[in-house]
């Protein structure tokens, strides 16, 4: 039987370099809601032998998100989810990032761990955003209630939202919606773990795609400076982390987050330290 991958944000730079990977041996199942995107990227597989299946779905709407799943689950037998899809801060305002970002998480999630079987794995890109917020302005206490009422863990992250100007509410939100992508691919981990299946994020840095480039002038370009590795990730070393988490190599690892950030937040801390001992 076909295995088959499902690849959130698939026509993106990060998706699209991890289905070249994953679909050397997988049938691929490309999410995005660009359709020209979409058909530009399921051509671009094809031309590299890849069979790839393109499905238009906003991960925010879970009907959409289970006709996704049951497209994958009639090509074959579904193996991995590498979910993608998200929005950055110049994409638009608080509400519509926590709820394409965390909400859209949630439903990938909760359909997966419904339809997948035993073996399988989903990794979620979270961000080094989500390492960045100190602990005191994160309502993690609130995280648990997208799982029982979705608009209440929204009204909370709105409200967690208030305290910065209006002008920085898109970019606290993404930092916080990252935050519960990594909290939840945590703290599921045990529930996951009994149907056998496995739940890991990753936290990229400042990658070079399109998505990437639109936070150059927002402060991602100075980090990205003065990184340990002071350079722009490329999508292709995201998507080999992101493909071998999917992978049956990976099988002993769940319950984690993964920083890929070429060392920014490593240096940030360490910075603050030696200014703190020297002040």
């Amino acid at each position: 039987m076909n295995q088959v991958s499902v690849i959130t944000g698939g026509a993106g730079g990060m998706g699209l370099a991890t289905a070249k990977i994953v679909g050397r041996d997988r049938t691929v199942v490309l999410c995005d809601v660009r359709q020209d995107r979409l058909d530009v990227a399921a051509a671009t597989l094809t031309d590299l032998g890849v069979t790839a299946t393109a499905v238009n779905c906003d991960v925010t709407d879970r009907q959409a998100v289970s006709g996704l799943f049951e497209t994958a689950t009639g090509l074959g037998a579904l193996t991995s989810v590498i979910h993608a899809a998200g929005v950055s801060p110049s994409m638009g305002g608080a509400d519509y990032i926590l709820r394409t970002n965390a909400l859209g998480t949630l439903n990938v999630n909760e359909i997966f761990y419904r339809t997948a079987a035993e073996g399988s794995a989903i990794v979620n890109v979270a961000s080094m955003a989500a390492h960045m917020l100190p602990e005191e302005i994160v309502p993690t206490a609130k995280f648990p209630l997208a799982l029982r009422d979705e608009d209440a863990f929204m009204d909370a992250m709105m409200s967690a939202c208030a305290i910065a100007p209006e002008e920085a509410r898109s970019g606290l939100a993404y930092a916080l919606s990252k935050s519960f992508v990594r909290w939840y691919s945590t703290s599921q981990a045990e529930r996951f773990n009994g149907r056998g299946l496995r739940i890991v994020s990753v936290s990229p840095g400042s990658v070079d795609t399109e998505m990437g480039r639109l936070e150059e002038q927002a402060g991602a370009g100075a980090m990205v400076t003065d990184a340990a590795v002071p350079r722009w990730g490329k999508p292709e070393e995201m998507a080999e982390l992101l493909a071998f988490c999917a992978s049956d190599r990976a099988g002993y690892l769940t319950g984690t987050d993964i920083l890929n950030d070429g060392g920014v937040i490593a240096s940030m801390r360490e910075r603050a330290r030696v200014a703190a001992e020297n002040g």
